[in-house]
């Protein structure tokens, strides 16, 4: 009976949220809709069956909006600006910050797989990712950048690598991820079947 008691209270945990959420939303609509088609119809003399999901889509659009830039944007900046103030933590959080956007930000660096040759004898080769082509401002010509991350795991190393050395890989960048991670137990996607299957999908 307990165990039945858990199951049934993880039910409701599951569902209450999105119950209640399509539950509140109803009483809004049926709240909005009579008064907003009743006043449109006296005013125009037309029926507009849905207005009041359209003004409740709408609202909530807007308020989402405002939320973001009135509430979580300004409590990003000051998080940021009382974190610039304590140079230890400051470094710590731009290196975390600019290593999990580099993964999923606007600007994702970690865009092109490639193999580097370790060992010309042996024919060793490390998967990684080039995260700068232009090493310039290191006073380094004709090398880039590789990142290799560790399996198992969410660390890596730098390399500054030889370009002849470094051979791009034709797969997507997050299979090749996936795939070191997982210490090459992950299942690779080629990038044509990826392809076919979002043109089959289309």
């Amino acid at each position: 009976m307990k165990k039945l008691a858990n199951y049934f209270f993880q039910g409701l945990l599951l569902v209450a949220p999105t119950g209640l959420t399509i539950y509140i939303l109803y009483l809004i609509f049926r709240v909005i809709d009579d008064p907003l088609q009743t006043y449109i119809k006296d005013l125009t003399g037309i029926t507009i069956p849905g207005l009041g999901l359209v003004v409740i889509v709408l609202f909530l659009t807007l308020l989402g909006i405002i939320g973001n830039f009135v509430v979580t944007d300004p409590v990003t900046n000051l998080i940021e600006r009382l974190i610039r103030k304590a140079p230890v933590i400051e470094m710590i959080y731009t290196s975390l910050k600019d290593f999990l956007s580099a993964f999923v930000g606007k600007e994702r660096r970690f865009n092109k797989p490639v193999r580097v040759l370790a060992d010309a004898n042996t024919g060793f080769e490390k998967l990684g990712f080039i995260t700068e082509d232009d090493l310039k401002s290191f006073g380094v010509k004709q090398k880039v950048a590789v990142y290799f991350p560790y399996s198992l795991s969410f660390m890596g190393e730098l390399f500054l690598v030889p370009a002849d050395k470094v051979i791009p890989v034709d797969l997507p960048a997050a299979e090749v991820m996936k795939f070191i991670v997982a210490g090459g137990l992950a299942k690779m996607t080629p990038a044509g079947e990826e392809e076919k299957k979002d043109d089959s999908v289309k």
